[in-house]
């Protein structure tokens, strides 16, 4: 875009000049050169900054994050500082309590550290609504008209419910239960369509040694208890649960979701809990590629995060949706889509909007998806292969997409967070530490205070 602007500008001096030779004004004359200068020293300006990105290292590796680091700066001039770490938490935050923030931050929500949850609550994330607004660097269109529908239009990206976004939407994952499909090939098990299904399917399975459930860690219920919730009861039921309302978790829906909770609890490889955690979880995902468990919440990470573990013979992936409550009833899969951001006290806010529209070019989104970081742009389908056309086609083959997640609240002395609140309790029910009705008195005086504190 630089390029095409000095090129532009060139022009116009040597049409001056032809004019000045003709007998036109000084004028004229004169205010190309200065133009020029302007562009020069936009482009000097660029090369003096340098933004600081800090992104979570995941299955898909940081050497994408390099590529597009470099890709960025060949097109903005502007040089990236880069630091990626699995425990990014860990890497950041104590120069951040010291009021030291990076430009770019890519953190997404429901980690256990919950940092990104740490600065939604504090207030502490810079509006990007404008980046919606901007022309992608290095490309003729906006970022707006690249993002799918739907995606800066939840409390994952608006978090404030001020018609305002905060977090921009990154790489999506249709999520729903991961499985064998070889296992359940080779015992005639069909995948079930219906909860009830499911148990009996559960029962048979136990017959051999096979549990039917497991979990890498409690944080991803988050997924899965929203994916039960539309469900169950649809979107007026998620969108009442989610923002708190007054009885919501004494009524049938919430019931349902309750008990679906707690007999899948029963029916889950008792050892989960003890590596339902963020260093062991691998562990977890093991047992299903050792079929020791059938099924698991996940997303489309896993079959890289996975790639070099041992498995059965003939192990073969296969992903379906949550399933229906009953018979003729919506099965759902949970949309999950990781977040990027720019804390309010980073040091260079412009800057940093500009490498967050870069994120949506199509160079950067071929750049993520060669890794397997599938962008949520339009059109990015079209392009898959492998193992990602089943996975993001299940919403083509009857699964409806859940999308969003609980309202954000201010701190408060003493409540947890969502996840500790609504989730992390699934390891006690797993260890029969927790009954059911214990589970849903702690939640609903937490929720109260969650109303009562809404942002």
């Amino acid at each position: 875009m630089k390029k095409k602007l000095l090129s532009a500008l060139l022009c116009v001096a040597m049409v001056a000049s032809l004019v000045v030779g003709c007998g036109g004004s000084n004028e004229t004359a004169t205010e190309a050169p200065a133009a020029t200068e302007d562009a020069a020293s936009e482009e000097a300006t660029a090369e003096e900054v340098t933004i600081k990105v800090a992104a979570i290292e995941t299955a898909y590796g940081s050497d994408m994050w390099t590529q597009v680091c470099e890709a960025f700066t060949a097109e903005t001039r502007i040089k990236v500082e880069l630091t990626t770490d699995k425990n990014l938490e860990d890497v950041i935050g104590p120069s951040m309590q010291g009021g030291e923030y990076p430009d770019v931050i890519h953190l997404a929500t429901g980690r256990e550290a919950a940092l990104t949850e740490q600065f939604i609550k504090g207030n502490m994330i810079a509006d990007i609504t404008d980046v919606l607004s901007m022309t992608v660097p290095g490309e003729d269109a906006v970022v707006s008209d690249k993002i799918a529908g739907g995606f800066t239009e939840t409390s994952l990206t608006n978090p404030y419910g001020d018609g305002k976004t905060y977090l921009a939407p990154m790489f999506y994952s249709p999520c729903g239960l991961f499985y064998n499909a070889t296992l359940l090939e080779e015992n005639g098990w069909s995948v079930p369509t219906t909860w009830d299904e499911m148990w009996e399917l559960g029962d048979k399975a136990l017959e051999q040694g096979i549990y039917l459930f497991t979990y890498p860690t409690t944080g991803y219920f988050d997924a899965f208890f929203y994916a039960l919730m539309y469900s169950v009861g649809g979107p007026e039921f998620f969108n009442a649960a989610t923002n708190y309302e007054e009885g919501i978790w004494e009524t049938e829906e919430a019931q349902t979701c309750f008990e679906i909770v707690a007999k899948l609890a029963t029916y889950t490889n008792p050892i989960t809990p003890a590596q339902a955690n963020d260093q062991d979880f691998t562990q977890n995902q093991q047992l299903v590629l050792d079929n020791k468990a059938i099924f698991m919440p996940n997303g489309t990470w896993i079959v890289g995060e996975m790639a070099e573990a041992p498995r059965a013979d003939g192990f073969t992936w296969g992903m379906t949706a949550l399933p229906a409550v009953e018979a003729g009833g919506d099965g759902y899969s949970y949309t999950w889509f990781e977040q990027a951001w720019i804390p309010s006290g980073a040091e260079n806010i412009d800057a940093a909007k500009q490498f967050v529209a870069f994120l949506y070019s199509d160079v950067a989104c071929e750049i993520f998806a060669a890794a397997g970081a599938i962008q949520p742009v339009l059109g990015i389908a079209d392009k898959l292969e492998g193992d990602n056309v089943m996975f993001y086609s299940i919403y083509d083959n009857g699964a409806k997409a859940a999308m969003g997640n609980f309202a954000a609240y201010e701190s408060v002395a003493g409540l947890g967070t969502v996840r500790e609140v609504f989730f992390d309790p699934v390891n006690s029910l797993v260890s029969g530490d927790l009954t059911m009705e214990d589970w849903i008195a702690s939640i609903i005086p937490a929720s109260d205070q969650m109303r009562a504190n809404l942002k």
